[in-house]
């Protein structure tokens, strides 16, 4: 699995559907694009979602990264990303074959996010393959990149 994870004050997620317009929305907290490969498992989306947990990422009275997600009381916002899987490495249109299957993607997502809310973490979630809108706040700004397996960044 592969995370971009942003420090936001703020996010929120949009999407249209059969039941109308949809938003989602968190205050203080992470917005987390998740994408899921092919050798992306349960195992992995857990271990992730531990880390995320008590990753100290927000600043302590003196400015300090000494507080985490759960310290602080913060809030998730996790959004399918699969193009976060995109092989840039030939041409200019963005191979997609290493993203996984939509199915074994879409629970992976869910587990994910799952895994945050075992943690005591509100979790909000996107759409799983809709085309949404994401709005976020990114506070610092800190934004990070955490993979399960090798991300090569070759163009």
């Amino acid at each position: 699995m592969r995370l971009v994870v942003q420090r936001v004050s703020g996010a929120s997620v949009s999407w249209k559907d059969e039941g109308g317009e949809q938003r989602r929305a968190i205050g203080r907290g992470l917005a987390i694009l998740v994408g899921a490969g092919e050798g992306s498992d349960e195992g992995g989306a857990t271990r992730l979602a531990a880390k995320l947990a008590t990753l100290r990422i927000f600043p302590d009275a003196e400015g300090r990264f000494n507080l985490s997600l759960t310290d602080v009381g913060g809030e998730a916002l996790v959004v399918s990303q699969f193009t976060l899987y995109a092989d840039l490495s030939r041409g200019r249109r963005p191979g997609l074959t290493a993203a996984g299957d939509a199915a074994r993607a879409r629970a992976l997502c869910d587990h994910f996010a799952e895994a945050l809310r075992a943690h005591g973490i509100r979790t909000q979630t996107g759409s799983f393959g809709a085309q949404m809108l994401v709005e976020l706040a990114n506070q610092g700004p800190v934004t990070l990149v955490l993979s399960t397996d090798d991300w090569p960044t070759r163009v």
